[in-house]
């Protein structure tokens, strides 16, 4: 820091609640919370008293949600075990992670209850206060012991004569505290905080008048003069004389804060709803508390008294946003519905009822008229791209807790009346499951909400459901509609064995009931060619949520079902012909494709060896560390809206709810760090391998290579490369990239296994506990952004520390996305690697049953927040999609598995 006197570098400030806070040079003003303070709050003073301290907690969460940085807590009151009441309060934030992420300043004249509050709190808090009032000797022992806490101190300008009440006085304390704690005690000079003493103006005491300008004065003349030292203050007590009229108090804390922070101030005890914008302020009232706050005449005082009253009358009115509160409540509802609103919603909803019970209506009259109203204006937004996914999403909250509301009525009403007539028609019933094998539920559960928007009833089943499960739980409930959903190619399989079981039905046969196909897998020429024929009734290809209301409605209309299911029809048989006279693609022979594999120069390749071999467990993983390695372009997918990130947040269409819907993300992102709600668990394994007959790597348990720890059977393209430049394009496959076992290069491999999906279930019921399906789809998608991340992590890591083949690497995170690094990490299922197979050896030699990672039967990964793959290191590594194979390749490499050809068949569909 440079001064006027003197030229010192001193570090910026460093505090800590959960969360590390930085201030120093740039840094903006710091709003110290003041309504944790019983002698200034008599709301939480009186919650204190009475022992609820629960209740109390609220005020400290309020005022971190208003934007405090650091909140003061303080327990100073007569009747009042101080001490006792400190500690039971700072052990109840510790529990509450978004109170417990902001420093705390323990605030109190007693050193025996500033003492007990530095044993409780986490990280580096702030002491208010220490002072010379009692002398040098009680100064230095206080200060020492605050160096040993490693706590901050706001340093009183009091000394054994009293309050410094003057520009003179205060920059006389102020410099001999400095003094004492720098050079004599060797206090860092970056954690002092001095308070030169914000005094009451326009109290009609002459006296008075210039203590603002002091204050401001000493400020500049601190900054100036002491480096490091930070300023600070009680900025309510300035306005002390108009006590009653907050419109004028909060327009000299606006005055005064404006000039305070350009002379240096850094932070203040404010309650930051008493603060206003400075270009704001009604012109003449400005002028009237400038004058007082600068004491540019003598009569200040008497002219803002003038207007006082008119200011108080004419106060900024806020209700604005409040203003549909004043419609009839039948607009509220649908208010509330169109914007997600739900802090009146029960209120609202037991209001509207009330009305309808005494006009002889019923519980479910809510749900028909002004609920279902504000759902169908939804509908009709969301059907007109007007309105997106996460707000629809939101609404359904909304939806969900007022009818959570009505159902004691409605059961009471069933209990009571055995003929229940008159009950609101759903528009049809569908039952939606994730097939056997499948744990992924994202996008299903999107598709629940949206129809469920729309007035239908939808019974979700879960994950891995068999499909008899499905087809007896669909009977008995009667169900119009079956929707299936899957991620993993396995699931593509499955869902043709359910349309086969539906056609063997006569239940379902012969009503064609119509089977609805969805997730990341799925396709409309797939559903046409693969799953359609398999059962004679309409088989629906449905590929994302928005388009699920359109096509149920067209399926169950008395008037559009024949005609839709007819164009169905005709659009599957033109699919079924196109792909059957489509050119197939041409393939070469296996010999002939591996005659043509990636050519490496392995003489002069010199492998790098690994600073280990074996497994490394990483247990409890750093959340926020792996938050900095978000990928946030997949999150934007799952939500349905189309863009690239970051761009997407300034698209003309759906922009604001990309915007929207991120801030969402990230804020819950935050909470979920803060919280724990996930654990993060992964293990990596780094071996000696080489490749042996052309496509297949052997793992070795060690440098010897003699005993085969598991074999990595590849898959090769089998294309027809084209010739670029006169040479021909080679048909590759992953063992390309490890040296043969015949070159000598002693190569490895790694193999990895990470999840951020344990504890998701438990959170995820307490959301939908609470009706909340919005944040129990965005924790599902952020669990799913931490588990890539990590992935990405442990890779860099890979690379620069535990193989450590580029120990020299510095890439941004927008690099590491974009991949510009050396190596590659495969995994099975994707392109490269589409064979699933694998992952049942790799997961043996992981031992992934130590970190709770496991597999179903058709290979999906539990949790479903979980990637795995390998590691391969050489330069020319790359990705690239095997595409489709011949007979000759499948025969190979069942034969290599051990496979009949049949189950081979069904491993590998998708590349047939």
């Amino acid at each position: 820091m440079t001064t006027a006197s003197t030229s010192v570098h001193v570090p910026p400030m460093k505090l800590s609640g959960l969360e590390p806070v930085l201030i120093g040079d740039g840094s903006l003003f710091v709003n110290i919370g003041e309504r944790t303070n019983v002698t200034g709050s008599k709301a939480f003073a009186r919650l204190i008293l009475n022992g609820e301290f629960e209740k109390a907690l609220a005020v400290a969460r309020q005022q971190v949600e208003n934007g405090a940085q650091v909140i003061d807590i303080n327990m100073d009151e007569a009747m009042l075990d101080s001490k006792a009441a400190m500690v039971r309060f700072l052990h109840l934030i510790a529990s509450e992670p978004e109170i417990a992420r902001v420093p705390i300043m323990i605030d109190s004249s007693k050193w025996e209850v500033i003492e007990a509050g530095l044993k409780c709190i986490q990280g580096k808090g702030i002491v208010n206060s220490i002072s010379l009032k009692e002398g040098e000797e009680s100064f230095r022992h206080q200060a020492k012991l605050l160096r040993r806490y490693g706590a901050a101190a706001v340093v009183m300008a009091f000394d054994e004569k009293g309050q410094a009440d003057t520009y003179e006085r205060k920059i006389e304390i102020c410099e001999r505290a400095y003094r004492l704690l720098v050079d004599e005690i060797g206090f860092p000079p970056e954690d002092i905080i001095f308070d030169p003493n914000i005094f009451a103006i326009a109290t009609g005491i002459e006296e008075h008048d210039n203590y603002a300008v002091d204050f401001i004065n000493a400020t500049r003349w601190i900054k100036q003069n002491m480096p490091g030292a930070k300023v600070s203050g009680g900025v309510s007590n300035v306005s002390f004389s108009f006590r009653g009229n907050d419109p004028v108090r909060e327009a000299i804390h606006t005055v005064f804060l404006y000039h305070a922070i350009k002379a240096g101030m850094d932070m203040g005890i404010v309650n930051a709803g008493m603060v206003g914008v400075y270009d704001d302020l009604e012109p003449d009232l400005r002028e009237r508390v400038e004058d007082v706050v600068l004491n540019r005449r003598p009569d200040a005082g008497e002219r803002l008294v003038e207007v006082a009253e008119s200011a108080k009358g004419a106060a900024k009115d806020d209700s604005a946003k409040l203003a549909w509160r004043a419609k009839p409540v039948d607009e509220r509802l649908s208010h509330a519905l169109v914007h997600g609103i739900n802090d009146f919603i029960v209120e609202d909803t037991e209001e509207v009822y009330q009305r309808i019970k005494a006009g002889g209506g019923r519980p479910l009259h809510v749900i028909e008229g002004p609920l279902m109203a504000g759902m169908n204006i939804v509908g009709d937004l969301f059907g007109q791209g007007k309105m997106f996914l996460p707000q629809v999403v939101k609404s359904a909250r909304v939806m969900k807790q007022a009818v959570a509301h009505l159902l004691p009525y409605i059961e009471e009403e069933k209990r009571l009346l055995i003929d229940a007539g008159g009950e609101a028609k759903p528009k049809g019933k569908i039952v939606i499951a994730t097939v056997k094998g499948d744990v992924h539920d994202i996008g299903k559960n999107i598709v629940t909400v949206v129809l469920q928007c729309n007035n239908f009833e939808v019974v979700n089943m879960g994950v891995m459901v068999p499909c008899q499960d499905i087809l007896a739980r669909a009977k008995v409930e009667g169900a119009d509609i079956i929707g299936l959903s899957g991620l993993i190619t396995p699931s593509l399989e499955e869902m043709q064995h359910v349309a086969a079981e539906m056609q063997r039905d006569d239940h379902f046969r012969i009503k064609k009931i119509p089977l609805l196909i969805g997730g990341a897998t799925t396709s409309r020429v797939h559903t046409a060619v693969k799953i359609s024929p398999h059962y004679e009734g309409p088989v629906v290809y449905v590929p994302d949520a928005s388009r699920s209301v359109s096509v149920c409605s067209d399926l169950l209309s008395d008037d559009k079902a024949a005609a839709y299911i007819e164009e169905l029809k005709n659009d599957y048989e033109k699919v079924r012909v196109q792909h059957a006279n489509k050119k197939a693609t041409p393939l070469v022979t296996l010999t002939q494709a591996r005659a043509n594999k990636t050519p490496i120069d392995w003489a002069s390749y010199a492998a790098p060896q690994p600073r280990f071999t074996g497994r490394r467990v990483f247990k409890n993983y750093d959340l926020a560390e792996l938050a900095q390695c978000i990928d946030w372009a997949p999150f934007f997918q799952t939500w349905d809206l189309a863009g690239s990130y970051p761009g997407i947040l300034t698209d003309d269409i759906v922009g604001e709810s990309a915007r929207r819907v991120l801030s969402d993300g990230q804020r819950m992102l935050k909470r979920l760090i803060e919280g724990r709600w996930v654990t993060a668990n992964g293990v990596i394994g780094l071996f000696p391998a080489n490749t042996v007959n052309d496509d297949d790597i052997e793992i070795y348990t060690d440098e010897a290579r003699s005993e085969v720890l598991m074999t990595w059977r590849g898959l090769r393209m089998q294309s027809e490369r084209p010739v670029v430049d006169g040479v021909m394009r080679p048909n590759r496959c992953l063992a390309d990239f490890v040296a043969p076992k015949e070159s000598g290069v002693a190569d490895h491999v790694g193999l990895f296994a990470v999840t951020a999906g344990l504890g998701v279930d438990k959170k995820e019921k307490q959301f939908l506990d609470d009706n909340d399906d919005y944040s129990a789809i965005m924790l599902k998608a952020l669990a799913d952004r931490l588990a890539e991340a990590f992935a990405e992590r442990m890779h860099q890591r890979v690379r620069t520390e535990l193989w450590g083949y580029a120990a020299d690497e510095t890439l941004s995170n927008p690099d590491l996305i974009a991949e510009k690094y050396r190596g590659i990490r495969p995994a099975p299922g994707y392109p490269a690697c589409p064979d699933h197979t694998v992952k049942g050896e790799m997961f043996r030699v992981l031992q992934c049953e130590d970190i709770a990672m496991g597999l179903t039967e058709s290979l999906a990964m539990t949790p479903a927040a979980s990637v795995s793959g390998f590691y391969i290191a050489h330069p020319q590594a790359a990705y690239f999609n095997v595409g489709k194979i011949g007979d000759d390749q499948l025969r190979d490499w069942s034969e290599r598995n051990g496979l009949d050809i049949a189950q081979a068949k069904r491993s590998l569909a998708p590349l047939l």
